[in-house]
């Protein structure tokens, strides 16, 4: 049986006629098979400029504006971010609740989907990390300045004051609330970038760069060309915001752990701004040696040092109610979960807005300001997984880490609080971990670690970030010029410094420059989605897929036509036969 083609006017072969033909030709295929699955040529170089001044120019004078406004006029800067934040929460504040959780099922469907099976690389690449080191990397990854700051401090400020739509001194509720910030929803955000630009750079082999994972959607000149250029640069201004948030957190937290420990009695403002020198002069000096392994070496000390304070108040803390808190922290989590997704503005009455731009849309703004970066060291370590492979350890070990982290820290606050010995002090947030350490037995001295450990967090993190925009601003190179990467970290560390003395209430004002500076690249993610699936659903992987399930499909009608033709000539012999016998039994005449 055959099928007509219309435009041709042939015949189409059947399944089965494919099949015999596949069978005839079985040596010339195997051949082909074996040329197409040899290892494939290195990428090729492309013949770019070292430097994209298109790309490094306007980031830069958004930067050095920024700076020299925050500089001349503080009070107008400051009341720029007040209204600008005001703005984004009550206008756009429906699009970062809806995407987070837009974001969450997306991975979570590419991952479960067919387009699991596509491995980050060739199809027979194997993973470049080992899976306990990959892990281990991730881990890293997860651990930085924001669980530092906020992991005594939000479950301790969710449990006194409440969240909208619910009474102060619910545990369950505290908890749930932070692990909605913390989980899930920012590792779907850095899943979305660092998937995209894997598959982009080691399947097909293109620049490593954001701009050209939208090549399925604005075509490979618009990538190259002034769009493309566009959206890196938007996104070297997200991860320069982003990162700077970081930093001036950390810059205020370590004072409070300098005036905790007793080295300086009343740290001020020149304080931070020594400690951001300090610390900003440290990684410049790293950025400009280029000596890799130095800060390879920080980052694990890093991972060994918060599990040493992870550890030291575990055993030393309410143990017992830390462990208790871990379920019932995962099971409030997902009992609240869509009342968490769906809080918007009109929530709690009407009332939930001003909230919201303290907690939920400035940490959706932050982690979308931070997955350039984020994402861009994902795609580094997973390549030669598979899809699903990456979606299962980027979305489930950070967040196992992050609970584990706050069911600890969070835990030991509200612990301490409901046996009326509070670390809240006088509600600074920067202070309130240092209070809690401090009620231990040997605080002192983990106070010190923490300090430490602070400093180091924003040396590994002001360096990769910098490396990262280096890359960015280099037409994709791996090998970014060191004294590039060394602006571009000169520049965070201006802003954040701004950031933190333009106005009394520092941490409002890193949290609405950074709402601000990452809304237009929340537009880039949302995108990045589409242009991701296209990409996807053209890879030969999944093209074999759906072509053996079209030539099953065929093949099987085909059987079951030819099963009811024999059928039939089955029935027809036995008439005949049956009539053959009447004939023959009939006397004749």
């Amino acid at each position: 049986m055959t099928t007509t083609d219309p435009d041709k006017g042939q015949p189409d072969p059947t399944a089965t006629e494919e099949l015999a033909s596949m069978m005839s030709d079985a040596d010339v295929i195997g051949d082909q098979i074996e040329q197409a699955t040899a290892e494939k040529p290195a990428r090729r170089e492309y013949d770019d400029p070292k430097f994209d001044w298109w790309i490094i120019l306007p980031a830069a004078a958004v930067v050095l504006l920024t700076v020299g406004w925050g500089l001349i006029g503080p009070d107008s800067f400051a009341g720029f971010a007040a209204n600008a934040l005001t703005f984004v929460v009550e206008q756009l504040g429906w699009a970062f609740i809806i995407f987070g959780t837009v974001f969450v099922a997306f991975m979570i469907i590419v991952g479960v989907s067919k387009f699991g099976a596509i491995r980050l690389g060739g199809d027979d690449e194997a993973p470049e990390f080992r899976t306990v080191s990959w892990i281990a990397m991730m881990f890293a990854a997860g651990m930085g300045i924001g669980l530092m700051f906020y992991g005594a401090t939000e479950p301790l400020t969710f449990y006194r004051d409440g969240v909208p739509a619910h009474a102060p001194q619910e545990v369950g509720t505290a908890m749930a609330g932070t692990l909605f910030h913390w989980t899930l929803h920012p590792w779907a955000i850095y899943a979305i970038v660092g998937l995209a630009i894997a598959y982009s750079t080691f399947r097909l082999r293109r620049r490593q760069l954001i701009s050209s994972a939208f090549i399925p959607l604005i075509g490979e000149k618009r990538a190259r060309g002034g769009l493309g250029r566009l959206i890196d640069c938007l996104a070297i201004i997200a991860t320069i915001f982003g990162t700077a948030t970081s930093l001036g957190i950390g810059a205020l937290q370590i004072r409070a752990g300098i005036s905790a420990s007793g080295i300086i009695d009343s740290p001020g403002m020149s304080t931070i701004v020594g400690i951001v020198a300090v610390l900003t002069l440290a990684f410049v000096l790293s950025a400009i040696s280029g000596v890799g392994k130095g800060i390879q070496y920080l980052s694990n000390a890093n991972m060994i040092m918060a599990a040493v304070l992870a550890i030291f108040v575990f055993v030393l803390g309410p143990t017992v109610s830390m462990l208790n808190l871990m379920p019932t922290s995962i099971s409030s989590y997902f009992a609240q979960f869509f009342e968490m997704a769906g809080r918007t503005a009109m929530s709690a009455d009407g009332t939930a807005g001003e909230w919201l731009g303290s907690w939920t849309v400035f940490y959706w703004a932050w982690w979308i300001s931070w997955s350039p970066f984020v994402g861009m060291f994902l795609a580094r370590i997973s390549r030669g997984r598979t899809i699903r492979e990456f979606t299962i350890g980027v979305l489930v070990v950070p967040s196992v880490v992050s609970t584990v982290w706050f069911s600890i820290f969070g835990g030991t606050a509200i612990t301490l609080e409901q046996e009326g010995r509070s670390i809240w002090g006088d509600g600074s947030a920067e202070s309130q971990l240092f209070s809690l350490l401090h009620t231990l037995p040997g605080g002192t001295i983990m106070g010190v670690l923490a300090v430490i450990l602070l400093g180091t967090f924003f040396i590994t993190s002001a360096d990769s970030a910098s490396t990262v925009m280096g890359t960015l601003s280099q037409h994709g190179r791996g090998d970014a010029t060191p004294w590039v990467s060394a602006s571009w970290g000169l520049m965070t560390a201006a802003v954040g410094m701004v950031m933190l003395t333009s106005s009394e209430d520092s941490l409002a004002n890193l949290q609405s420059i950074t709402i601000v500076a990452a809304s237009p690249f929340l537009v880039i993610i949302i995108l990045l989605m589409f242009a991701l699936v296209k990409d996807l659903r053209n890879d030969v992987l999944y093209l074999d897929h759906r072509s053996q399930l079209d030539f099953n499909s065929r093949l099987s009608r085909e059987r079951r036509i030819h099963a009811e033709h024999v059928k039939k000539e089955e029935q027809k012999a036995r008439r005949e036969k049956r009539l053959t016998k009447r004939g023959r039994a009939t006397p004749m005449k």
